[in-house]
C-alpha cells in the first residue's frame, strides 16, 4: 500500500507561501484548508488564494473545504485547478451530485467526516468518491491531539474499499506525528495530512521522509 504524505500549509508562514511550498517539494500533495468561519470557527483562504497557490506549487493541491454550502462552492475549486477537492458530508445537501460535478470538471472528489459522524451511511456511496477523509481532530484549528477513537471508521472503510476493489484513498487529518501515523496506517489509512509535525519540527524534507517511512513500516505489518 502506498503511503502518501500531504503537508498542510495551515501551519506554514503565510507571508512566504511560495517558499514554504518549495520546502515540502518531496511530499505527495499540498493540503490546503479552506475555512469560512461558519462551518468551523476559523477563517483561512478562499478560491483566489488557491488559484495563486496553483500557479507556484511544485505539487498538486489537495483542497479540504471546511465550509457551508459546498454544493455551491466546491466546483469553483476544481475549476481553478485543484487536483483533489474534499467537502464535508455534514455540510452537503447532495454529496453525490457534488462529487460527480467535481469529477466532470477533472478533479478527484473527496468526502470528509468529523470525528462524531457515522461513516456507515456513506459506505454504499464509495464508488462516487476518490477519497474519504476521516478527521482525527475536530476541524477548525491545527495543533490538536489525535483522536484514536476515530480508528474504527477507518477499519470499516478499509474493509469496504478492499471488498469493492475501488481505488479510493483513505485520508486522515489531525494530530499526525511519527507515532500516530503508525496507528492510522495500521487501521487502514494510506494518505496522511500533517501540519505541525512537518513545519514546526526540524527540516520539512526530513520530517516528510520520517512520516512516510513510519507509515510504510506499519503497512507491512
Amino acid at each position: 500500500m502506498t503511503a502518501r504524505i500531504n503537508p498542510s500549509i495551515l501551519t506554514a508562514d503565510f507571508a512566504n507561501l511560495e517558499h514554504e511550498l518549495d520546502r515540502i517539494a518531496t511530499a505527495d500533495l499540498v493540503h490546503v484548508d479552506i475555512m469560512d468561519n461558519h462551518f468551523v470557527p476559523n477563517l483561512t483562504f478562499g478560491q483566489r488564494m488557491v488559484e495563486s497557490l496553483q500557479r507556484v506549487s511544485p505539487l498538486p493541491l489537495d483542497v479540504h473545504l471546511m465550509i457551508d454550502d459546498p454544493d455551491r462552492w466546491a466546483p469553483g475549486y476544481a475549476e481553478v485547478g485543484a487536483f483533489s477537492v474534499t467537502f464535508h458530508a455534514e455540510a452537503a445537501a447532495d454529496p453525490v451530485a457534488i462529487a460527480r460535478r467535481l469529477r466532470q470538471i477533472g478533479a478527484r472528489a473527496g468526502i470528509a467526516v468529523k470525528p462524531g459522524t457515522d461513516i456507515r451511511p456513506y459506505l454504499e456511496l464509495l464508488p462516487e468518491f476518490d477519497q474519504v477523509l476521516v478527521m482525527t481532530v475536530e476541524p477548525g484549528f491545527g495543533g490538536q491531539s489525535f483522536m484514536e477513537s476515530t480508528m474504527p471508521k477507518l477499519g470499516l472503510l478499509r474493509e469496504a474499499v478492499s471488498a469493492s476493489g475501488l481505488d479510493v484513498w483513505l485520508q486522515v487529518d489531525g494530530g499526525i506525528t511519527e507515532q500516530t501515523i503508525t496507528i492510522a496506517a495500521e487501521a487502514g489509512a494510506d494518505t496522511f495530512v500533517a501540519g505541525s509535525s512537518v513545519y514546526n519540527v526540524g527540516e520539512p524534507a526530513s520530517q516528510i521522509a520520517a512520516l512516510r517511512a513510519a507509515a510504510a513500516a506499519a503497512h507491512t505489518h
